[in-house]
């Protein structure tokens, strides 16, 4: 499925639009059991009424962020807090999080493109209707070089919020009472198109603390590019005409954590090894070990490996360090290029690295135009994550018409960012650790 690359919007672009053991996360003579742990007070989001976003979901949970657009990476959150229900004040989670490109290769050789810094992704900014926004609030948005300076402001972000179904469900002791609840999200969205793709980027914000970062490919096939004859495509029309040519997705986001106010993070990597039953055992042995990362890291997720950011300032009331835990989605690495060969990148602050390919920012000579090109031994004081999660789309009939959306992303997950299941209910308050029947 070729996009048109031809089209008004394109030609505008293309014109120059501009290992030790697992931690127990618990230090020793921290102080006196009835004391509260230090924690860096989260400031409030800095910016004007216009560009903040304040959501209090039904579990008592509240998000805060500000945002803005940028010319190329289009939706920019920054500032971003998380502050559930029996939490005094905001905890900081982000500095900025947003798109760090859309590589699109195709499968012929013929093509690829960097859809964020090449093809003016974020001058494709489309106006949503009401109904796109259900129970929300739609934003107005000045494009920065937008390709109609008289008319710059589009009505194209969505906030609203979102049932997810159960955040939890458990059954009492006594069989008479359930425990249950309705998980909410605060979704925050927009929509670009770029030739014949709408780009759907999707935010969502749970009131567990989770984040989830979604992009959704949709809109149409290209039907003035239906030429794959060479085997490298898929038949969509009546027999075997109409072949459109594959091809790949490669969606970078770029994550500045800031946790408890502080970037000045620690990333850690975790690798469990399962070891076979010995003699007298019923089941396998599993030893999981925690490798600090202290150095830029090009990594690739694997069975029994995850990867966290850990706050260097604050801990929980259970006095062990907040932290949040990467959680890829499925994904289909795409050899062709060194930026897109692994999974995560872990480089070290640096204003001008704002692209994972493709890089506008000027980085000096020698300093390579993409991420795998900026891994190259730094320590790491101020840890910036690129996540990478690839799509290879071979077009079918359902695919027309309009094509549905395809989605791919990722999470990051609260690890011990409070001491309890954020939206525990008061009955069940007391079983934090060991607990005994009716505490």
């Amino acid at each position: 499925m070729r996009v048109n690359r031809i089209s008004r919007a394109r030609r505008h672009a293309a014109i120059g639009v501009s290992v030790a053991a697992l931690a127990a996360g618990v230090t020793t003579g921290a102080g006196p059991a009835a004391a509260q742990p230090k924690a860096a007070a989260a400031a409030a989001a800095e910016c004007s009424t216009a560009y903040k976003i304040e959501q209090t979901l039904s579990s008592g949970t509240t998000w805060r962020m500000c945002w803005r657009y940028d010319s190329k990476a289009g939706l920019v959150l920054e500032d971003i807090s998380y502050q559930p229900k029996g939490e005094a004040a905001p905890i900081k989670v982000l500095n900025s999080a947003r798109l760090g490109q859309i590589h699109v290769p195709y499968d012929d050789g013929s093509v690829e493109y960097d859809d964020l810094t090449g093809f003016g992704f974020a001058q494709g900014l489309m106006n949503l209707d009401p109904g796109e926004c259900p129970g929300g609030t739609i934003k107005s948005v000045k494009v920065p070089d937008s390709w109609d300076p008289d008319h710059p402001n589009v009505n194209g972000l969505c906030t609203t919020t979102r049932s997810r179904g159960h955040a939890y469900r458990m059954q009492g002791d006594s069989a008479n009472k359930v425990y249950q609840a309705q998980g909410k999200d605060l979704l925050v969205y927009s929509v670009n198109q770029v030739g014949w793709y709408e780009y759907m980027t999707e935010w969502r914000f749970q009131d567990d603390g989770t984040v989830t970062m979604n992009l959704g490919a949709t809109g149409s096939l290209s039907f003035e590019d239906y030429d794959a004859g060479d085997g490298r495509g898929w038949p969509i029309g009546k027999g075997p005409r109409a072949q459109a040519t594959s091809h790949s997705h490669n969606a970078f986001w770029r994550l500045d954590f800031a946790l408890d106010g502080s970037s000045k993070n620690r990333v850690e990597q975790y690798d469990s090894t399962v070891t076979a039953a010995a003699q007298g055992q019923q089941a396998a042995t599993v030893k999981t070990t925690r490798t600090p990362v202290t150095k830029e890291l090009a990594g690739d997720a694997k069975s029994y490996r995850w990867w966290r950011m850990v706050s260097a300032v604050g801990k929980n009331k259970d006095w062990h360090p907040r932290s949040y835990e990467i959680v890829p989605g499925p994904s289909t690495k795409y050899p062709g290029r060194g930026f897109t060969k692994h999974d995560v990148y872990v480089t070290e602050y640096n204003q001008c690295e704002q692209f994972a390919s493709n890089n506008t920012g000027n980085c000096g000579t020698g300093a390579g135009k993409s991420v795998d090109k900026w891994v190259n031994g730094q320590a790491l004081t101020h840890p910036v994550v690129w996540m990478n999660v690839g799509f290879h789309h071979i077009a079918r009939d359902e695919d027309q018409q309009p094509m549905p959306v395809h989605w791919q992303g990722f999470s990051i997950a609260p690890r011990d960012v409070t001491a309890m299941n954020p939206l525990t209910p008061a009955e069940l308050a007391g079983q934090n650790g060991h607990w005994e029947f009716g505490s």
